[in-house]
């Protein structure tokens, strides 16, 4: 028989954890990606100074990396503040930047497409006019700027990006009238380690004979 009602022991409840409304559970998820969001731009921001920076769109809209001081050879401008992005008319977009002339190029091909693993890619090849921007000397054997090169694989110039890849790779030859840039997002398809063997054994495409 159960107890007369008066005299009935009282079952104790376990305390439970306030269940989290699902509006405040919502703000939490949007707060944490705004967060990650604006450290990713933090870093990317870092990365990408206008002057650090190369693209490659279209024969006519590019940035290249080029030596910042006058008539210095590729090699010698290797080194930190020695660099500095120089654009075509209608891709220069800071004061930073320097301005390429409209006849740097003599004969340039454009291509993009998805490289040896599938991933995408865009590049210009071609001849270029040395005497057309002071920062070069026409007889340079020239070099290579890249963003996965250098100590550490921290790119040269250190931190340089491609806007809208993740790798690019860019030579110079001033002696052999001939430049070369890509940008990947397969650093397979970007390689840094022929920085020797000129442009078309780094970046295959249209050369015009040039060099």
């Amino acid at each position: 028989m159960f107890p007369p009602s008066g005299n009935r022991t009282r079952l104790n409840r376990i305390p439970t954890s306030p269940v989290m409304p699902h509006s405040a559970f919502k703000f939490l998820l949007l707060f944490s990606a705004f967060s990650a969001t604006l450290s990713s731009a933090a870093v990317l921001k870092a990365r990408a100074a206008p002057d650090n920076t190369v693209s490659v769109t279209s024969t006519t809209n590019y940035c290249m990396i080029m030596p910042r001081t006058a008539h210095t050879n590729i090699g010698d401008s290797e080194q930190t503040g020695g660099m500095q992005s120089y654009c075509s008319a209608s891709a220069h977009s800071s004061p930073s930047q320097g301005t390429l002339p409209g006849n740097f190029w003599s004969n340039v091909a454009f291509e993009s497409g998805n490289g040896m693993n599938g991933k995408r890619y865009a590049q210009l090849t071609g001849c270029i006019n040395p005497g057309s921007l002071d920062r070069l000397n026409a007889g340079d054997g020239g070099g290579q700027y890249d963003s996965s090169g250098g100590a550490g694989g921290s790119g040269n110039p250190q931190g340089s990006a491609c806007a809208g890849y993740n790798h690019y790779v860019e030579l110079v030859e001033p002696g052999s009238n001939r430049a070369c840039i890509r940008c990947c997002d397969d650093p397979a398809d970007c390689p840094t380690n022929k920085d020797t063997q000129g442009c078309p054994a780094v970046i295959s495409g249209n050369y015009f004979n040039c060099g």
